[in-house]
């Protein structure tokens, strides 16, 4: 039952992020791009080698093409993402398919290798400026922030699944078809027939983002900018990009995270060849490592969303790549091809789930206006460190000389593999552990705690804080939540929110009582729920999701006791009907504001029922110390509002929260 509710819940998520008309239009469009990449490496590579009698050059091929591809995002890393926090994101890709549609043709038509590979490192070039806006936009095309993590997987599904199966299958149907018709399919005129098609699909893309999707120019608060609007300069934009990443713990540990695992997986890739003959397996271990791999990375990123309910990103991160160097260590000591191949698919199961997570973060945790510049540098950065790796790891290898040994009565070559699988391996077990540390918000509550959550399946507790004002009077709550927050809201500090006042929630439950024509005590605690239970959805658990602290006034208790002492309902069949609404989701933290009857305002709604109302309140914070704060709630707003400060300063600091705090002179 399980599995088919995890299977109805991940249909249920992608149905919800392609029912959104520009995210299922962009969609669209990368599947053209992804499959004209595909297919113009294949084309690329064929007819480089038309070009070429030499066999040795010929070899190089494929290596010449993918090179000059990856060449502009080693050496031009933040461009990208500069065009893409400075310029009209939806401009910025159109053009780029543009000039992809006419460097193809131009291929095509010059009919030069010199020009194939200049043309492919300009493509590589426009590839730089599409895709960091690409990634950036598609967070502020969705509804909510628990769907940027599903929008990534349907974009990686696209890109290395279905794309790959298109360009490729196009690509045999193609040179299969010139072979029925007895044409050459190594030749220029079949060469030059799928550029032009490639050009084909890349203006196709170019027309739907220009006419079809006009929201990529949306920006963070839904409007697009101003072309008159005042932009800084690139220099200072990388130079905000750079403070930003130096400032932020968070991007800090993405980075140095992606440069170990992305270290560890070059190193596998780049001795792949050799460490398969030294299992004894030739080819065919090669192949097989390689489907191992491959299956291991669709996994992680299949089931890291799965991870994330019981394992806050910023743990499940840093996990993932301590988990795939401990493996890679295994690799290493590995004496038989079985073992091989089941440490190779749980690394690639590791690091498939650190990349869509760390993609993730960027796209839910970091802001719009700088969001195109990490995108941008955390891309580039994996090709850097990928292709660095890769290059490395065979001048490594070759200064250890092959010796054979018996282990377990079984022959085993030891060659420079070995220790250079197990020198990354421990270099990325490091890494991942300085990144956790980094990336670690909740540093007060134990690693082990979430990953026993993890495997009992248990719903995980949200990397955010909640603090609900509670008391008999709504104007005191109102007023003293407000300036809590304006305390709490410093520059710099985790994002502070101030959900939904309760009174709009008062009007929503006054219109379906009235508009229903309900008047009997439960059905307004039955509407009373559904209300309270929209917000915890809508507004209050994405915001914990992303780690923000959030302050809510009288969020259950306060109308829990106002139903009990109004209409002397039970007070445990409502805290029963309040946990599922809010599916039992509790403050942190809650501030009760305890007044004398006498000092309330007058015609207050809450003067009828204070006495009743003010002891289940004391009732529920006795019950609970550790969780409630009883304030003094008589007296000005000032004061009052000093010894909330002071009560919430020390009860956060006890829970080694104090960063969270601004400093104290802000509270004298």
């Amino acid at each position: 039952m399980g599995h088919a509710d995890a299977e109805a819940s991940m249909a249920h998520r992608v149905r919800s992020v392609l029912s959104i008309r520009p995210f299922r239009r962009l969609w669209g469009v990368t599947y053209l791009c992804s499959t004209g990449d595909w297919l113009s490496l294949l084309a690329l590579t064929g007819l480089v080698t038309t070009f070429l009698d030499d066999y040795r050059a010929q070899s190089f091929a494929f290596a010449g093409v993918v090179l000059t591809q990856l060449l502009p995002g080693l050496l031009f890393a933040p461009l990208g993402g500069l065009f893409a926090d400075r310029f009209d994101r939806r401009k910025v890709m159109a053009l780029a398919d543009v000039a992809r549609c006419g460097l193809f043709v131009s291929i095509a038509v010059v009919g030069s290798p010199l020009w194939l590979f200049i043309g492919n490192f300009l493509i590589g070039c426009c590839a730089l400026l599409w895709i960091p806006s690409k990634d950036a936009a598609v967070p502020n095309l969705l509804r909510r922030p628990d769907q940027v993590e599903t929008a990534n997987q349907l974009g990686m599904v696209m890109t290395y699944g279905i794309a790959v199966i298109s360009g490729a299958g196009l690509y045999a149907l193609i040179t299969g078809t010139s072979s029925a018709f007895h044409l050459d399919p190594s030749g220029f005129g079949i060469a030059k027939i799928i550029l032009l098609l490639n050009g084909a699909l890349y203006l196709t893309s170019a027309i739907i983002i220009a006419t079809r999707i006009p929201e990529l120019s949306r920006r963070a608060d839904d409007t697009v900018r101003a072309e008159t609007e005042a932009k800084p300069g690139f220099r200072a934009m990388i130079g905000d990009a750079a403070h930003f990443v130096r400032t932020t713990p968070l991007v800090r540990g993405l980075l140095i995270g992606m440069i170990g695992a992305f270290a560890a997986a070059g190193a596998l890739i780049g001795s792949a060849k050799l460490y398969a003959d030294s299992l004894g397996g030739g080819e065919s271990a090669f192949g097989w490592l390689f489907v191992a791999l491959f299956i291991g990375l669709a996994t992680g990123m299949g089931g890291a969303p799965k991870l994330a309910r019981t394992l806050p990103h910023n743990r499940l991160f840093g996990v993932a790549i301590v988990i795939a160097g401990i493996v890679l260590s295994v690799i290493a000591l590995s004496p038989h091809l079985i073992v091989s191949l089941i440490a190779v698919s749980v690394l690639g199961a590791g690091a498939g789930a650190a990349f869509l997570t760390g993609v993730t973060i960027i796209g839910t945790q970091v802001e719009d206006a700088i969001r195109g510049r990490i995108n941008a540098v955390y891309q580039s950065l994996m090709k850097i460190i990928l292709a660095g790796a890769m290059a490395a790891t065979p001048v490594l290898v070759g200064l250890v000389s092959p010796r054979q040994v018996s282990l377990f009565g079984r022959d085993m070559l030891i060659d420079g593999t070995r220790p250079v699988l197990l020198g990354a391996g421990v270099i990325a077990t490091l890494v991942g552990v300085v990144a956790y540390r980094q990336m670690d918000d909740r540093r007060s509550e134990k690693i082990l705690t979430d990953l026993l959550a993890t495997l009992r399946r248990s719903p995980r507790r949200t990397t955010g804080l909640l603090i609900a004002v509670e008391g008999a009077a709504g104007l005191d709550t109102s007023t003293q939540a407000q300036l809590l927050v304006d305390w709490l809201r410093k520059p710099g500090r985790k994002e502070i929110l101030l959900a939904e006042d309760p009174a709009l929630d008062d009007g929503r439950l006054r219109a379906v009582l009235t508009g229903a024509q309900l008047s009997s005590a439960r059905a307004q605690a039955l509407v009373a729920a559904a209300v309270r239970a929209d917000l915890v959805e809508r507004e209050i658990r994405p915001a914990l999701e992303r780690g923000a602290l959030v302050v809510l006034e009288r969020f259950v208790d306060s109308p829990l006791a106002y139903l009990s002492a109004k209409a002397g309902l039970d007070t445990a069949e409502l805290e029963g009907l309040a946990d599922w609404a809010t599916s039992r989701l509790r403050p942190d933290l809650t501030v009760l504001l305890d007044r004398e009857p006498g000092t309330l305002p007058p015609r207050s709604p809450a003067t009828e029922h204070h006495w009743h109302v003010q002891k289940l309140l004391t009732d529920m914070a006795a019950a609970d110390p550790d969780h409630y704060i009883v304030v003094d709630g008589d007296g000005p707003e000032d004061a009052v509002a000093e010894r909330v400060r002071v009560a919430v300063r020390s009860a956060l600091a006890d829970r080694k929260l104090g960063d969270l705090l601004p400093v104290p002179t802000d509270a004298a």
